[in-house]
């Protein structure tokens, strides 16, 4: 036994690369998709925008760098840039709308304070800093770098409510750690507070309003508070805080905030020696001290959405000591764990590193919003505690409702009876009789379009996940659809009139299936006809959807017709938008003109998609209205062309690499599309329990099941044969018994068992046809 040990540990010294290779986490590239470069690619969406910094699994804490803030920038972070202006606790994945968050932002310097950050153009303004690329890490839950202007090396990791950062400087007589308290991406924090508690820590707060900017610039309605407590290892001797005069007539939106006027006034902050505490408009602090050669100095901290106590106990209940290795390694531990619920055998390298990294995207949000005892802010600006669920934020429902979320009732169905609760919780919190369609830290956002909240909800009761009030929940989704939708009238005029008609159509028939839970015919019926509201908008003439005006006329075909951007359509054409009929697909195949036709139809709008799967006006990945339609040829007696095409989607639109995403990543969906067409399994309409089998591209799937959600432990995909090249499904087996269908229900999946599929080069057109 003695002698297993010490080879144990001698393999843990060495630092074995065969062990480190087996586990999940250590093929997360961090770096895929971190990039909002509108150059590369090719549209004013950007890339991927995910950020590269050190989190937990569905943490409140996020330590990243941020090279930017401003414009449509929303994870503060781009690659290309060649300069970093701090690494920031608090952080937003994969979206647009000029983003939020970014708060608490930490930086080491030297020298001569600076104020101001400087910009991406011209660093050598502020406090923020060149650095070594070459030198640029990132990992599952870390990330370092050399900050090239002082010779700083940095090093941060993170637990769930608190990170640390540890600083290696170099012999100086002035270095400092600084912090800037109004730092908020897409605006500023409006108002801060810091106090000195000791000689070694410092808490307060900072405010966000809309009046700053933010989410939406304003728009997007996010008002929170972040709170904060932060220890030193060094003592505080020669410290301070700046202060910057912001008029009261000023107006401070994104715009405001990134003038020459404004960002001169921040330049010229005042510099407050040895103050103990501070409130104003525009604050940062720092410590000084002189450093030895490789002298390491770190910070640590705690944030909570509640309270400064709340802060202070989500520090000491997580970070306890200045062991920084320790807390890393906890946190790759927490990331084993979670990326663990799905094994996969097979596939190349880069196949690998595209999966655990997709599920690591996938594994950011929705965040837990509740301090480690349960508290929580609520949306009636008081303080709860969580009974019987961990109460979540940040729910992008356009974007989720399609992939993410059926994702996780596969291998998170607990995370998705909080975000139902959450959502559900918060309307009363609000005094709202509806449902939020893009939550953000308890803000009715009101961003995007339809009823995502009311898809989620009918998905997760159908398959059994069902911990929240059903009636309370009906209530508001029935009040959303009203307040929200096509109603007696049929469909939605207006500039996105195809968009939301199809949309709303959609949850309207999700509400039906709600509605017949309760046992509510007359609801029921009614919904289900409102969900045939999409025939409304399709012009026979033209064959295809066409937006319709407020007098029912329909709106100037366009010379382009159907591939006219925003013609009726949210970041879309009329071609992408119009599949979206996922609740009656035989009624819109019968529109359309019958299977060959559709076939037809579809085979034309993949085939003039580029090769490399950037944004188009056909088969467009980069943005969500599409990711159902490769598995609309599973509903059309064509199983095959699904399996060709997801796996062709699968090749071409993701890679390890910057560019690794083709568009936003979108707060987790872009990466649950891969997840679950990797694994060989995705929805068409969620809310219906039947889940489409496609070719996946590993040869074998092992899913962890939660048997609180169902009886099984086990879920296993095999696919026998499989390749680049044997890419078409010949014949299944489900728990030993011939299957010939192209789906599989969920009740099937939950229960566990082994799904086998036999692969071959050829098209097989008999299998998968049995209804």
């Amino acid at each position: 036994m003695r002698f297993k040990c010490l080879l144990t540990f001698s393999a843990i010294l060495s630092g074995s690369l065969t062990a480190a290779a087996q586990t999940p986490a250590s093929y997360v590239n961090p770096f895929i998709g971190a990039s909002t470069s509108t150059k590369a690619a090719g549209t004013y969406h950007g890339l991927g925008k995910t950020f590269p910094g050190a989190d937990t699994p569905f943490g409140m804490v996020q330590v990243s760098p941020n090279t930017i803030t401003g414009g449509d920038n929303g994870s503060g972070y781009s690659y290309e840039h060649t300069s970093i202006e701090g690494f920031a606790f608090t952080q937003m994945s994969g979206i647009g709308w000029y983003g939020d968050l970014g708060n608490f932002l930490v930086m080491p310097t030297a020298g001569k304070l600076k104020t101001s950050a400087g910009t991406v153009d011209h660093p050598e303004g502020g406090y923020r800093s060149q650095y070594l690329k070459a030198s640029e890490k990132a990992s599952a839950g870390y990330y370092a770098v050399k900050l090239t202007d002082n010779n700083i090396k940095a090093e941060m990791t993170a637990a769930p409510h608190s990170g640390i950062l540890r600083f290696t400087f170099p012999q100086n007589k002035q270095s400092r750690i600084q912090i800037d308290l109004a730092r908020r991406v897409g605006g500023t924090s409006t108002l801060q507070s810091v106090k000195v508690v000791n000689d070694h820590t410092i808490e307060g707060w900072m405010k966000c309003t809309p009046d700053g900017g933010g989410w939406g610039n304003g728009d997007g309605h996010a008002e929170y508070t972040v709170y904060f407590h932060a220890e030193f290892s060094k003592p505080l001797k020669n410290y301070g805080v700046w202060s910057a005069d912001i008029p009261n007539d000023w107006k401070r939106k994104r715009e405001d905030v990134e003038s020459a006027k404004y960002q001169a006034q921040i330049a010229n902050a005042e510099i407050l020696k040895q103050v103990k505490e501070k409130e104003g408009k525009h604050l940062g602090f720092y410590t000084e001290f002189a450093t030895q050669a490789n002298e390491q100095v770190l910070m640590k901290a705690g944030i909570s959405f509640i309270s400064i106590d709340g802060a202070k106990n989500n520090l000491s209940k997580e970070i306890t000591d200045w062991n920084f290795d320790a807390v890393h390694q906890r946190t790759v531990a927490l990331w084993n764990k979670a990326l663990s619920k799905v094994a996969v055998e097979g596939g190349t390298k880069e196949e690998k590193t595209v999966f655990y990294t997709s599920m690591y995207h996938t594994m950011i949000d929705p965040r837990v919003f509740e301090d480690v005892d349960g508290r929580y802010w609520g949306g009636d600006g008081k303080a709860h505690t969580s009974n019987g669920f961990t109460k979540r934020t940040i729910f992008s429902g356009w974007d989720v409702f399609r992939s993410q979320m059926p994702l996780q009732t596969i291998i998170n169905p607990a995370l998705v009876n909080d975000m139902v609760n959450s959502l559900v919780t918060l309307a009363d919190e609000k005094d709202k009789n509806y449902l939020e369609r893009w939550e953000l830290l308890n803000s009715y956002s009101g961003c995007m379009l339809g009823n995502p909240a009311v898809s989620v909800i009918a998905d997760a009761y159908a398959k059994g996940i069902r911990g929240f009030d059903l009636k309370k929940a009906y209530e508001l989704s029935a009040n959303s659809v009203e307040k929200f939708g096509n109603g007696d009238k049929g469909y939605t005029p207006g500039g996105l009139s195809l968009s939301y008609t199809l949309e709303y159509a959609y949850t309207d028939w999700c509400a039906a299936q709600l509605a017949k839970a309760l046992g509510n015919n007359n609801d029921y019926e009614k919904y289900t006809q409102r969900g045939q509201a999409y025939k409304n908008i399709f012009d026979k003439d033209k064959g295809w959807f066409r937006p319709r005006e407020e007098n029912g006329n329909w709106a100037a075909w366009p010379d382009s017709g159907r591939l006219k951007a925003w013609y009726g359509t949210m970041e879309s054409n009329p071609y992408q938008q119009g599949w979206f009929v996922p609740q009656d697909v035989p009624g819109m195949v019968k529109l359309m003109g019958g299977k060959q036709k559709v076939i037809a139809d579809l085979n034309n709008f993949f085939e003039k998609a580029p090769q490399d799967m950037m944004w188009n006006d056909y088969y467009n990945h980069a943005n969500e209205p599409v990711h159902h339609v490769p598995y609309l040829y599973n509903r059309l007696g064509a199983p095959w062309l699904t399996q060709k095409w997801t796996r062709a989607i699968c090749k071409r639109a993701y890679h390890d690499g910057v560019l690794g995403l083709v568009g936003n990543e979108d707060v987790g969906q872009m990466s649950a599309w891969y997840v679950l067409s990797a694994m060989g399994i995705h929805p068409v309409c969620p809310g219906d329990t039947r889940q489409e089998i496609t070719s996946p591209v590993f040869n074998k799937i092992s899913v962890k099941l939660d048997n609180r959600y169902g009886k099984g432990k086990l879920f296993t995909i095999l696919a026998i044969n499989n390749s680049a090249k044997n890419i078409y499904i010949q014949s299944a087996q489900l728990n030993g018994k011939p299957y010939n269908k192209c789906f599989i229900d969920y009740k099937d999946i939950a229960a566990g068992g082994t799904l086998k599929l036999q692969m071959g080069a050829q098209a097989s057109k008999t299998w998968g046809l049995a209804n």
